[in-house]
């Protein structure tokens, strides 16, 4: 069974987990429509992936 030789530093235990930040996400634009969207997700404003649409769009009929 695997049993430490010593103590660990409240130093060396703290800065273990020091480097978990959140990172802002990477940004690609749309090739049809050009918004900015996350990077291999299919397009919320127009419905395209990679150049074929994929998504056909609702629209909402007023009554």
């Amino acid at each position: 069974m695997a049993v430490p030789k010593r103590k660990v530093s409240k130093q060396s235990g703290n800065s273990r987990f020091a480097n978990w930040k959140i990172k802002a996400p990477n940004l690609s634009s749309c090739s049809q429509c050009h918004e900015l969207i996350e990077s291999h997700t299919v397009c919320p404003n127009c419905g395209y992936y990679n150049g074929i649409k994929v998504v056909e769009k609702k629209v909402k009929e007023k009554k």
